[in-house]
């Protein structure tokens, strides 16, 4: 009895460790759930109502399948039931058509990229719709990607080329518009491209051409127009379906290898090249509706394993052998409306067995009920009439009294310029004069001159903020004293700050910056009236400005730029160990830093073209009494001939000795680092520190390099997150760096991971 029981208790234990091995990971769990509530609770999905089983263990089914290895996913595939593809789909939500309008494509992709595991998705029929984000190239594991029969639109993302395992590509059925990608070649293992039933326009990518790997090619039901280059290279190529698009060449050459060619719908021209009765793996071929000529080539109906042969509307002529012998293979044959003539070889005719053969429109002496009299199958020259001189002079005359009205306009609209410029400068040429000098910024007169090229979200934060109006000089000097120097709070290469009180008893931070010379009065008010436009939550507001200038003197001595007064220090005092009891901890140096990359990211897209070079570092971001972080001294540039992200003695990112690009990405990377390791420690400013960083994958490393305030306060998952995107931002090579949008995105990835591990923690 008690081997019995020490049996039946060792069975339980290894069942218990079996089932923990493959049990799939909590955070693993909460990311499906969290993709079932962005496709909207789908029927397909109840099964996963569920909560007390594991995921991995759900029978599959011909909706719903899902692969685990090791306590992963790898693959998912879910088949919704919405419809193929909306009728009158204009880019916006339908009811019971698509999902909801509250659905985000770009939220629903980053959820989709924390299964950075996944090898296989497919996500078909489930109402899906909006642009396809560039992050789907996240998912850098992924062999097989099938989002079809679903309303995607846009430009299919060119970080899908480095996507660089992908096998199968499938986006039929979509609403994909813009030209075909040409980075096709970039997918080296891709066996599988079908992009069917699109809004695709343009050529054909040539760089189809070089991805040897492929077997199906199908871009039918776009409008791809002009030349099919030579396929030959491609032999590995079974199935090649282009119908339905605008291609108007001859036909090129075809790999050995091909199984099915469908070309139907096209505009191919010319007569069907005697090489394709080589292709004797062919089985069915399709080459209808076009404008075909000559022979039909009777090597065709020959072939060993053809079964389908359509050449039907074309403009084929001539007759087909007597003695033609036929592919056992074959099963249907259209030749109907060409122009051919003659007779039926013995293989086509009606007693050749269950062979279905189409040939009615032609001229062919069999059938006589379904074909058209001979005459009208040969061809007739056609008589061109010569233009007579008569034609040449009035043409002439027209030519004539055209340009000499063109030149009365041009006349008429260079007196109108005159009589209403007096000076001989239009607000519009000094806008072209200023761009000309190719100042720091490159705004374009257009730009500069039409607000509307502000993005709508410039309207975030504006709520309850006063509009930016124009101060007077003696309203400066009274709110600072004179501007006394008791009241300067900093001074930099973007000249004096100062602190004052406005009449209203409002507490501002007045900016003093020495104006650039090339900037005309009027230039230099469409740039602040630009910089006024920049509103947001994470962004210290602009409240006006005054320029010392006189208003027929086209130079500008000074411009003063008045902000709110953020009155709760920086970013980089609460990083200091020095003081006790306001050091920031792990979670809240998170908060600040995805504020202020929130910020940035908003200067870079919220305007047509982006505010850059905006003077990051940690002392320009400040807090507010509830300890929002605001962005201070951004867009400066636009005003100032300073230089740009770097302060001067030394302070900032450009001490460091390293060579690189200065921009924002880069900028940033360096208040994370010194929201990683300390203000004392990264005033070291040396090369070496960044080795050192690059060595914190090790536990030892952390110990050794960063904050204790950081390592008593952080995950390990969490930290790892922001120390890699702070590595990939100070990179050398600017072309490496990443994006303000990736970087957003993983310290918010970062945060959720914290509160996971927190949760934990108090349980």
């Amino acid at each position: 009895m008690g081997h019995c029981s020490l049996f039946l208790l060792s069975c339980l234990l290894w069942s218990f460790l079996i089932t923990g091995t493959h049990q799939l990971q909590s955070s693993q769990t909460q990311v499906l759930l969290q993709i079932r509530k962005h496709l909207e609770y789908p029927s397909q999905l109840e099964i996963w109502n569920n909560h007390g089983m594991d995921l991995c263990y759900l029978s599959p089914s011909t909706q719903v399948n899902m692969t685990c290895q090791n306590n992963v996913v790898t693959e998912l595939r879910i088949v919704g039931d919405k419809p193929a593809k909306v009728k009158n789909f204009v880019g916006f939500a339908i009811p019971n058509q698509t999902l909801s309008g509250s659905f985000s494509m770009d939220s629903f992709v980053t959820t989709l990229s924390r299964l950075t595991s996944l090898r296989v998705l497919s996500l078909v029929s489930l109402g899906i719709w909006g642009p396809l984000p560039d992050k789907i190239h996240r998912l850098s594991s992924l062999e097989y990607l099938d989002l079809s029969s679903n309303n995607l639109f846009g430009s299919i993302p060119p970080k899908i080329s480095t996507m660089v395992k992908l096998q199968t590509l499938n986006l039929d059925d979509n609403f994909f518009n813009g030209t075909v990608p040409n980075w096709f070649d970039s997918l080296s293992n891709l066996t599988i491209l079908s992009i069917s039933n699109n809004q695709l326009k343009g050529t054909f990518p040539s760089s189809i051409q070089r991805v040897t790997t492929l077997v199906d090619l199908t871009l039918s039901g776009n409008d791809l127009s002009g030349k099919l280059p030579n396929l030959d290279k491609l032999s590995k190529l079974n199935v090649l379906d282009l119908s339905g698009n605008s291609l108007d060449s001859d036909l090129p050459s075809m790999p050995k290898g091909l199984v099915m060619a469908f070309l139907s719908k096209n505009s191919f021209s010319g007569e069907v090249p005697g090489k394709y009765s080589q292709l004797s793996q062919l089985q069915q071929f399709d080459m209808s509706f076009n404008k075909l000529s000559g022979k039909l080539p009777a090597s065709l109906l020959s072939l060993p394993n053809i079964s389908y042969l359509n050449l039907a509307s074309n403009m084929l002529s001539g007759s087909l052998p007597d003695h033609l012998n036929c592919g056992s293979k074959l099963q249907l044959v259209d030749i109907s409306n060409n122009r051919l003539t003659g007779g039926l070889p013995y293989c086509l005719s009606t007693e050749s067995g269950n062979r279905v053969v189409k040939l009615g429109g032609n001229c062919l002496s069999v059938d006589s009920r379904h074909q058209h009299a001979e005459s009208s199958c040969i061809d007739v020259p056609v008589k061109r009439k010569p233009s007579g001189e008569k034609k040449i002079v009035v043409l002439v005359g027209v030519i004539a009294g055209i340009f000499v009205i063109i030149v009365l306009l041009a006349f008429g609209l260079l007196m109108v310029c005159k009589r209403y410029c007096p000076l001989g400068i239009s607000e519009q040429h000094l806008l072209h004069k200023a761009a000309q000098e190719k100042s720091v910024t490159g705004f374009s007169s257009e730009i500069l001159s039409n607000a509307s090229f502000i993005s709508e979200a410039a309207n975030l934060g504006i709520q309850g903020r006063p509009a930016c109006r124009s101060f007077t000089i003696e309203e400066l000097k009274e709110a600072t004293n004179n501007f006394n120097n008791s009241a300067i709070l900093a001074d930099g290469s973007h000249g004096k700050l100062y602190r004052g009180t406005l009449e209203n008893g409002t507490q501002v931070a007045i900016r003093c910056i020495p104006s650039s010379k090339k900037y005309s009065m009027r230039n230099l008010k469409l740039r602040l009236d630009l910089l006024a436009k920049l509103r947001h939550p994470h962004l210290v507001c602009l409240l006006g400005h005054c320029i010392d200038g006189g208003e027929q003197d086209y130079t500008v001595n000074k411009v003063f730029l008045v902000y709110e007064y953020v009155s709760n220090g920086n970013f980089g005092a609460y990083l200091s160990e020095d003081i006790p009891g306001k050091v920031l901890n792990w979670s809240e140096r998170l908060a600040v830093l995805i504020s202020v990359a929130k910020a940035i990211h908003f200067l870079h897209t919220g305007v047509i073209p982006g505010f850059f070079n905006n003077r990051l570092k940690a002392n320009n971001i400040l807090l507010d009494e509830y300890g929002i972080a605001k962005l201070s001294d951004y867009g400066l540039s636009i005003v100032s001939e300073a230089a740009g992200n770097c302060g001067e003695n030394g302070e900032g990112p450009k001490s460091w000795q390293l060579e690189r690009l200065e921009d924002d990405v880069c900028s940033f990377g360096f208040i994370l680092l010194e929201s990683l390791v300390g203000p004392s420690v990264s005033a070291r400013r040396d090369k070496f520190l960044l080795d050192e960083l690059a060595s914190c994958s090790s536990q030892e490393g952390r110990q050794k390099l960063l904050s204790p305030i950081v390592l008593a306060t952080c995950s390990q998952e969490s930290l790892s997150i922001v120390v890699t995107i702070t590595n990939k931002c100070i990179c050398s090579e600017s072309w490496s760096r990443p994006s303000f949008e990736d970087i957003l995105w993983n310290l918010q990835y970062a945060v959720q991971v914290q509160g996971t591990a927190d949760g934990e923690h108090h349980r």
